[in-house]
């Protein structure tokens, strides 16, 4: 156990030790941006594919709003040209 308190009291060893340290820290930053980023990156697709959804359930509700009442006004339309 004596052995280890002397190096750690030799300037080297703690410099080092403190370079090592900075470094994980670094890395381990990196590591968690990259992972933010492969999320985030995820939730955009996710809502990109959700809106194209809505946007095709809209346009469904739109045509339905749209569609003759019954068979006279089915029929109508169609004399008319305008189905």
């Amino acid at each position: 156990m004596g052995w280890i308190t002397a190096v750690l009291a030799s300037d080297l060893a703690r410099k080092a030790l403190g370079l090592a340290l900075a470094s994980f820290t670094i890395i381990l930053f990196l590591l968690n941006l990259r992972r933010a980023g492969e999320r985030t990156g995820r939730l955009a697709e996710r809502l990109q594919s959700t809106e194209k959804a809505h946007d095709i359930q809209r346009q469904m509700l739109d045509a339905a709003a749209r569609r003759p009442r019954d068979s006279n006004d089915l029929a109508q339309r169609m004399r008319d040209g305008h189905f």
